[in-house]
């Protein structure tokens, strides 16, 4: 049975705020004031007060004394955890591949499935699609691993690069290839091969962050 909780009106300040800085909504060097925000929100400075301090505690945000300043993600920054992903991710999917559940790949097929569809598919823009779709792919791959420190460690880091993965993706060249790569990782981990699996997560992510340094902020 799938447990419900309340989420506070500060969490979902938090996870709004968090979001849009992410994407790039709210750009470096921006003030963010409690009164700017309530305004915009419709809601008490109370929440937003407690939603900013746990942004600067995630170093997304800094106190300026006139506000909280969007520090964000720098291409830097993003680099650097690239060079973690690789490793880890890597990891956690050697570990996926010896426990991976037939649901688990099932899912992951009808994720790549989808991915194809919005990559295939003529007419308007889809970046958010693929982006969505792209994250589904890698929160199935971490949550197959059965480690709860690897799940919390990558799903954090992948959340962080929202907005250079949606710029990557734009390019129809490197969702193609994104495809192609995420569809052999999904067969090592159908034939329960840790070491490609390893092999070709860590070439994957090579792959993103090579994309991705080429995108500008």
């Amino acid at each position: 049975m799938r447990e419900h909780k309340t989420i506070s009106i500060a969490d979902q300040i938090f996870e709004q705020l968090e979001r849009d800085i992410l994407t790039g909504k709210y750009q470096r060097g921006e003030v963010l004031s409690e009164m700017r925000l309530s305004a915009e929100l419709g809601v008490s400075r109370t929440p937003i007060r407690e939603a900013l301090r746990r942004l600067e505690q995630e170093n997304i945000l800094s106190d300026s004394g006139r506000g909280a300043v969007v520090v964000g993600i720098s291409k830097e920054d993003m680099l650097d955890m690239y060079e973690m992903r690789i490793q880890i991710e890597g990891l956690a999917a050697q570990r996926a591949a010896a426990c991976i559940s037939q649901q688990q790949l099932q899912q992951m097929r009808e994720t790549l499935d989808l991915q194809r569809f919005y990559i295939e598919k003529p007419g308007s823009d889809h970046a958010d699609q693929i982006k969505d779709l792209d994250s589904r792919f890698h929160q199935l791959l971490y949550e197959s691993s059965g480690s709860k420190a690897f799940y919390e460690t990558l799903s954090t880091l992948h959340k962080k690069m929202t907005k250079f993965r949606k710029a990557s993706v734009s390019r129809h060249s490197r969702a193609v290839e994104s495809l192609t790569e995420h569809e052999a990782i999904y067969e090592a981990l159908s034939r329960h091969d840790g070491e490609a699996a390893r092999q070709l997560t860590q070439r994957h992510n090579i792959n993103a962050r090579d994309s991705m340094a080429r995108v500008e902020e």
